[in-house]
């Protein structure tokens, strides 16, 4: 039972920030952040062949999703040295003396790439990633020599993970296991990763490495081989530091969970800050969306007198394309979709 303690929920008691959070964060000092503890989640737990077990793992899950919408998921069966080759492979293709080839290869020439890479650095921004569709169909670069192969294998792994996630998510919303994988379609989901290269703060031109957002999907999972630089705001208005453990998965919950509940589970604004950075930092996150074509919409099981519905109902291809930008982006556009006058 020792894994399920590790799940410390701070206060859970106290009243949830429900107020624009874009207005809090600019309230707050640009990079200040506290060291709060993030719940841990062991996956194993959530199905454990010991009913107790699970039942209080399911109840963690629950609680960290509902007073976190996010957390550390440790014990989750992707071996270490898979994340190893995986974060070798990365740094790989990151190689400098290969800056040139990569923009060659991989800059945007149609909205229909399947692969992009790009270089930012600016006082807003600054890092070089590589987008690549991952999910239903997987599209690699072919170059260095198995980075296509390591890429594969750790995208099949995390999305038994995700689909299995799905299921205790649906538990504790108290519907069958499959509900999530119904509503939103993910044997068809349609997931974009993002390896991203953090530079050492003499190399940038600013401290931020990526501004403040929210991301559309189911969920997001997150790994990186050096810790630090990532703030998540929660919900009651103040920066996290977010520290993951060797080899954990960060997991955070996206706008589309958020729109299907109506808003009793929320995605949360986070920011990469990089003024510290003292080493090259890899981290990738993939967002785990519904199929391009599904319909999200809130469920009726969360609309009622006191729950109006606070949120419309579009197609996940429509909602990555609101903001004039291609699939590939996947930008949130959750301040689109929201209706107005609904905290």
């Amino acid at each position: 039972m020792a894994n399920i303690s590790s799940l410390s929920l701070q206060n859970p008691s106290q009243p949830k920030f429900t107020g624009d959070s874009s207005i809090m964060a600019s309230a707050i000092d640009l990079y200040s952040a506290c060291d709060d503890a993030i719940p841990t989640i062991d996956y194993s737990l959530l199905f454990s062949n010991d009913p107790h077990q699970r039942s209080l793992a399911l109840e963690y899950l629950g609680q960290a999703c509902h007073h976190y919408g996010f957390f550390n998921l440790v014990n989750h069966g992707i071996p270490d040295k898979l994340l190893d080759n995986f974060f070798h492979g990365i740094s790989e293709f990151f190689d400098p003396m290969m800056l040139d080839e990569r923009r060659a290869l991989y800059s945007k020439k149609d909205a229909m790439d399947r692969i992009r890479w790009v270089l930012r650095s600016s006082s807003g921004e600054n890092r070089e990633y590589l987008k690549v569709i991952s999910h239903p169909n997987y599209h690699f670069p072919p170059n260095p020599s198995c980075f296509s192969e390591v890429l594969g294998e750790y995208h099949k792994e995390m999305r038994k993970i995700v689909v299995g996630l799905a299921r205790a998510v649906s538990i504790n919303l108290g519907f069958e296991e499959d509900y999530i994988e119904k509503a939103f379609n993910l044997k068809s989901g349609f997931d974009v990763s993002a390896m991203i290269l953090y530079p050492p703060n003499h190399i940038s031109k600013g401290e931020m490495g990526l501004p403040e957002h929210t991301d559309p999907g189911f969920i997001v999972t997150l790994v990186q081989n050096v810790d630090g630089g990532l703030q998540i705001l929660s919900h009651h208005g103040k920066w996290i530091n977010v520290q993951i453990p060797p080899h954990a998965i960060l997991i955070q919950l996206g706008d589309h969970l958020e729109i299907l509940t109506n808003g009793k589970y929320k995605s949360h604004i986070h920011r990469v800050v990089v003024a510290k950075n003292e080493v090259e930092r890899i981290s990738v996150a993939t967002l785990h969306g519904p199929s391009l074509e599904k319909s999200v919409r809130p469920a009726p099981e969360f609309v009622d007198e006191t729950h109006p519905q606070a949120y419309l109902g579009m197609t996940y291809k429509q909602c990555l394309e609101a903001n004039g930008d291609d699939e590939i982006e996947s930008q949130s556009s959750l301040h689109l979709i929201k209706l107005p006058n609904i905290n």
